[in-house]
């Protein structure tokens, strides 16, 4: 029986590391790009939440005169009319929606910094310990330096924490395909060895 074509009919990524990698190559690329033209990336997401936010809209009017009863209806028209005029909104003035999506980004990091210094008290005399606290801290040290240079920093950071998370997405895809195909490499069993062994 052959353990390599066995670990591929599961379903293993190994015999499809080059997509794989090529993928990742890209997501990288367009994550590279991000990280470049920080702006341009920015306003393309506010296009694209604004079109989200349309469509949304219109899913919600479509159900809110399908539904059966006036409670239903009358809740599904009143977010058709939010979504529909907010993305309209976000249409019309993108550079609005990066500073929405800006105050996101701070809320966030002042959340998650908190819940993971608070975290680190919870985890007295346990390992990781300081390193949870350091990543807390420099959520909340980020929040604050760009509530700082708030509103001009909407201009960027929407863009570039976009790029690097396609960037690190990426090039993760990348390293788990090299990986793949080592071990790829190492189970293929040698022209010299018999294919019954």
């Amino acid at each position: 029986m052959n353990t390599t074509t066995d670990i591929r009919r599961d379903g293993d990524f190994r015999p499809n590391w080059r997509t794989l990698a090529l993928t990742g190559g890209v997501i990288a690329l367009v994550g590279l790009f991000a990280i470049a033209f920080p702006f341009v990336s920015g306003l393309s997401l506010a296009y694209a939440l604004g079109a989200l936010l349309v469509v949304s809209g219109i899913v919600h009017g479509v159900h809110a005169f399908s539904a059966g009863s006036w409670a239903g209806s009358f809740w599904q028209l009143a977010l058709a009319m939010v979504g529909v005029v907010a993305g309209v909104f976000v249409l019309a003035n993108p550079a609005l929606g990066l500073v929405s999506l800006t105050l996101l980004i701070v809320a966030y990091l002042l959340v998650d910094g908190a819940a993971e210094l608070w975290m680190s008290l919870r985890m007295a005399g346990r390992s990781g310990r300081g390193w949870i606290a350091a990543s807390g801290a420099i959520s909340v040290l980020l929040a604050v330096f760009l509530w700082a240079g708030f509103p001009a920093d909407a201009t960027w950071v929407v863009g570039l924490f976009v790029g690097v998370s396609l960037l690190a997405t990426g090039l993760s895809m990348v390293f788990v395909a090299m990986a793949g195909r080592a071990i790829d490499e190492d189970v293929t069993p040698s022209a010299t060895e018999p294919r019954g062994a």
